[in-house]
């Protein structure tokens, strides 16, 4: 009778989503009510390790009590003014994140994929106003493989037919070349129309795809001999993920505009940045680009917060020594289990590719496997699953989950 009462209570919440919701997603059939750190709960009580971390939104760990604190604390005072007046909170929160990552201007928005668009419109308005690039004209390198989000700008930018078939016509002015091969690169940069590119530093939604070290310090040379913008995606690998406050550390560049999102709240509400130096940030003048929320007191008290947190808790060091051992770990399990063609990744942001030559469901159904032993991962590009866990997990609870993760295998 309990079992019955177990899985009757789970369908009962996936239903209501399959019936009132657009069938835009195809979760795991896991309904979570609670979490905790590297903890999630679903409704029957059952644990489970969080491996995907809401795609890196939740870096500093589940309902983190300082976020929360600030969280609650400035609800209760201010939460929204739009744009049209100032607040308390903008200010202290923009000269934070600048002199912590080094920019003169910051770009309060929501979403990522906002950011991306801000970005985008940035390098476009710079690119006519600087560059002197003719209006209407300004292209923009992309990358294949690449995922900026769901918004027409992005899907325009895709070279993946599930992002954009049946839905264009498409953005105009995006160059779409090979990513990792810089000789692509060196054969379309010097057109004097290129206004930027738009790269991510590891491909996430891809399957972490990590490129040479070399490969983008040479593509951020070539946009200084070419006075191109290096527009970075920092939303899924930034803000210690993959063992640095940004991957762009790893190769001491600093993009010309940056893009920050997902952990800028540690997952509490939507929060993204894009940051520059005055010279581009200031050729968008008032009545050119905005958002209703983007900038809200409550989004910038809570952003200091989890900025904070990662900081005073060396959640990058943290990543780093921690991805260290899960590859680690990953690599003996690979070796007793031929059924991992690939081991990827850098810090906590991790991903194995399955050889699903024969079942091309395999990914899928061992993410279901592990799901049934407490650990909750989800595959993308149909054989690869992604190993993104909160970055303040310990190496005892890595250890246990290699054990979980190679006993689902």
């Amino acid at each position: 009778m309990q079992q019955i009462h177990t899985i009757s209570k789970s369908m009962y919440f996936m239903d209501l989503e399959d019936k009132y919701g657009a069938h835009n997603y195809h979760p795991l059939p896991v309904v979570l009510e609670r979490g905790e750190g590297v903890f999630l709960y679903d409704v029957n009580g059952k644990s489970y390790y969080d491996f995907l971390s809401a795609y890196s939104a939740v870096n500093q760990g589940h309902c983190h009590p300082r976020i929360i604190s600030t969280l609650v604390t400035q609800s209760q005072k201010l939460t929204l003014t739009s744009r049209a007046f100032y607040n308390d909170q903008l200010g202290e929160y923009e000269k934070f994140i600048t002199n912590l990552f080094g920019y003169d201007k910051v770009l309060p928005m929501n979403t990522g994929a906002e950011g991306v668009e801000t970005a985008i419109k940035l390098c476009r308005k710079w690119a006519y106003t600087c560059k002197g690039i003719p209006e209407n004209e300004a292209k923009i390198i992309v990358f294949e493989g690449n995922f900026h989000g769901r918004t027409m700008t992005a899907v325009s930018a895709s070279n993946d037919p599930s992002s954009y078939s049946g839905f264009g016509p498409f953005l105009p002015g995006l160059i779409k070349i090979p990513y990792n091969n810089i000789s692509a690169l060196e054969s379309v940069i010097s057109d004097p129309h290129i206004a930027g590119i738009l790269i991510e530093p590891i491909q996430g939604e891809a399957g972490v795809i990590v490129p040479s070290d070399d490969y983008l310090r040479e593509a951020f040379a070539l946009c200084k001999k070419n006075k191109v913008l290096f527009i970075a995606d920092e939303v899924q690998t930034g803000l210690a993920r993959t063992g640095k406050w940004l991957a762009c550390d790893y190769i001491e560049i600093k993009p010309d505009i940056l893009i920050l999102g997902k952990a800028l709240s540690g997952g509490v509400l939507p929060v993204s940045a894009v940051m520059a130096s005055d010279e581009i940030m200031l050729c968008i003048h008032p009545g050119e680009h905005g958002s209703t929320f983007g900038g809200n007191p409550l989004a910038s008290a809570v952003a200091i917060t989890a900025l904070k947190v990662i900081q005073e808790e060396l959640l990058f060091d943290n990543a780093f020594q921690q991805g260290l051992l899960l590859r680690k770990r990953l690599h003996e399990i690979q070796s007793r289990k031929g059924i991992i063609k690939q081991i990827r990744g850098k810090g906590l942001l991790n991903a194995i590719e399955i050889d699903s030559s024969e079942n091309s469901s395999l990914a899928w159904n061992i993410c279901m496997r592990m799901a049934d032993n407490g650990l909750l991962a989800k595959p993308t590009h149909g054989n690869i699953i992604r190993f993104a866990p909160p970055l303040a997990i310990t190496e005892e609870q890595i250890e246990e989950c290699a054990f979980l993760i190679e006993k689902s295998l």
